[in-house]
């Protein structure tokens, strides 16, 4: 039951009725003004900005917006469900609701169960989420982390919310970086050959984790490949260190818990069954007027002997919002990173998809402008594109920065950080800021038990309304638990102000959901359990320091079993959004 979307249907109702009456347009967008919680407790349960959205529509009809606000407050007002309805400044309506429809409220909401907060109707949105995508060089380190991450909550939290979603890994296996790794695993395969390399040479890969690589290619080759020329080596050399690459950042998201549905390989854009993909992508362009032979000016800012006056084939990313037309083709004939990148999002559009959502590192901000005009130019902008930025992660340790790690030689690996602080407190914590604000990671905060780690203080919240029913249990043996039971309780009896707060906000968990899905914004989860801990660690604390409030009364089993009701909801909320951010809910914590 979303009570938001209940009411924002109601006052769709009330304006029907004025539209019948010829003071308002026909053709009204009643999906356009929203139904939320006021600013302010004191004001409402509800607040309604519908008279504000519609004034210039309503001008005919209506001297100002007020007015069209008190009519819609007196229809309200008739409503069986509602206590008051009142109009605030130039045109707010604030709702008071009577405690009968909060009592079918929680009733509802504990008969819903795991459906508790999934949206009413289901969508059929196909959503590809493409996310983590490093480069296959090494392992990964704590920034990749954060976009595996969010990516991971997104996808959770959009399939919850009814999308069809497909969870995406891109494979940069084409560029230069990986004749590079190539090379890097032949410094190791001679070392495992017994051969001193000494020091490995400036430009490729020093960490340890090729070690392995070098080994498994001594023992594939023999020493066939000692000394000899590249050309003869690279490509097999090449296709191992990706695939061993591979395995391991498998192994570093099974860790996060972490899996994809579909790797796709850049290299088989132009190598794969299907032929030149990115040849096909730009003569698809072409075809359609938005590729041609030319010049660009001078980058801004450039000196001008850094760059190249010649013509070449550019798109016309401009025609689709871009600040300039992009190259396809360097000067040696072969694809910039931008005409694979065309290619690899037409075979999403082919695939079906009407969403396609790319988590990248902040670094990449620069690139969004262009591959949202792709997007727009491949689909006659019938698919959208919206690229979350992940912002850096600063790691600390007690305050103080960490940078390096003997695995990889100079940056922190992922899996060192999960293995140290728990797969809960990396996950909890990367959701815990937006994702393009930059991050403060302490591995010493994040495992304190203390109320200053959220981690810890949403999770002691699930274990604290567990630990309300194993005391219920002990106290009142004959107790009915089950939700059948709870959800005929007498909820009438929940008069107190916390409890009243802590309601409410169980009743936004559908339009946090909702929000949250609609905005691609996963942390708004994370901000939402905190709140809810919150309130429930204050009600807890409120019944130690005035016994009446406690959750537990011996003497008075009707309110007894409201109370239990009230927390087992908490309860559940708090484990369904700890599962979409993939976070465990434990029901003791030691």
């Amino acid at each position: 039951m979303n009570i938001f979307s209940d009411f924002h249907a109601r006052i769709a109702a009330v304006l029907r009725g004025i539209i019948g009456s010829g003071r308002l347009p026909e053709d009204l967008d009643l999906a356009r003004f929203v139904v939320e919680p006021p600013r302010e407790a004191a004001h409402g349960d509800l607040a309604a900005n519908a008279a504000m959205v519609y004034a210039k529509e309503a001008k005919q009809a209506f001297a100002n917006p007020r007015q069209l606000a008190v009519e819609i407050a007196l229809a309200l007002s008739e409503d069986g469900d509602v206590a008051e309805a009142e109009v605030a400044g130039p045109g707010f309506i604030n709702i008071r609701l009577k405690p009968e429809y909060f009592g079918r409220f929680l009733s509802e909401a504990l008969d819903e169960g795991q459906g508790y907060g999934r949206p009413e109707t289901s969508r059929e949105t196909k959503i590809n989420v493409e996310y983590v995508s490093a480069n296959p060089t090494g392992p990964m380190h704590v920034g990749h982390g954060r976009g595996a991450v969010f990516g991971d909550a997104l996808a959770n939290l959009l399939a919850f919310a009814g999308y069809d979603v497909t969870r995406e890994y891109y494979i940069n296996d084409a560029g230069a970086q990986v004749d590079v790794l190539a090379r890097s695993a032949y410094m190791r395969y001679r070392e495992a050959l017994g051969e001193a390399i000494g020091a490995i040479p400036e430009g490729l890969y020093p960490g340890d984790y090729l070690k392995g690589v070098g080994v498994s290619l001594a023992q594939a080759h023999g020493d066939r490949h000692q000394g000899a020329d590249g050309e003869e080596w690279l490509e097999d050399f090449r296709l191992a260190a990706i695939g061993a690459m591979m395995d391991m950042i498998r192994d570093d998201l099974a860790a996060l818990n972490i899996t994809h549905e579909v790797f796709f390989s850049e290299r088989s854009l132009t190598r794969g069954p299907e032929g030149d993909q990115v040849a096909a992508a730009i003569a698809f362009l072409r075809a359609r007027g938005l590729v041609y032979e030319g010049r660009l000016p001078p980058p801004k800012g450039q000196p001008v002997e850094d760059w190249e006056d010649r013509e070449q084939t550019l798109f016309k990313s401009t025609d689709f919002g871009d600040d300039v037309d992009r190259p396809l083709m360097k000067s040696d004939g072969s694809y910039t990173y931008f005409a694979s990148d065309i290619a690899y999002h037409k075979t999403k559009i082919d695939r079906g998809f009407a969403v396609l959502i790319d988590v990248w590192g902040a670094d990449h901000g620069g690139y969004v402008k262009r591959m949202a005009a792709a997007v727009k130019a491949l689909s006659d902008s019938a698919v959208s594109l919206d690229v979350k930025l992940c912002q850096l992660v600063k790691l600390m340790r007690g305050g103080e920065p960490v940078k390096m790690s003997k695995r990889s030689g100079d940056f922190v690996t992922l899996r060192e950080v999960v293995d140290e602080v728990g797969v809960d407190a990396v996950r909890f914590m990367m959701l815990f800021r937006k994702n393009d604000a930059v991050l403060e990671f302490d591995l010493a905060k994040v495992i304190e038990q203390s109320k200053d780690n959220p981690v810890f203080y949403v999770q002691y919240a699930h274990a604290r309304a567990q630990s309300v029913f194993r005391q219920a249990a002990a106290a009142l043996p004959d107790l009915d638990r089950p939700a059948s039971a709870l959800k005929k309780a007498d909820f009438s009896l929940l008069t107190d102000e916390g409890e009243g707060r802590l309601i409410r906000v169980l009743a936004q968990y559908p339009r946090v959901i909702e929000g949250a899905a609609l905005a691609h914004e996963p942390h708004r989860i994370a901000f939402y359990l905190h709140d809810l801990a919150s309130e429930l660690h204050a009600q807890w604390t409120r019944g130690k320091d005035q016994p009446q409030l406690r959750f537990i009364l011996e003497d008075n089993k009707g309110l007894t079993i409201a109370r239990l009701a009230l927390v087992a909801l908490v309860a559940h909320i708090l484990a369904s959004g700890l599962a979409l951010l993939g976070v465990s809910a434990p029901d003791e914590m030691r």
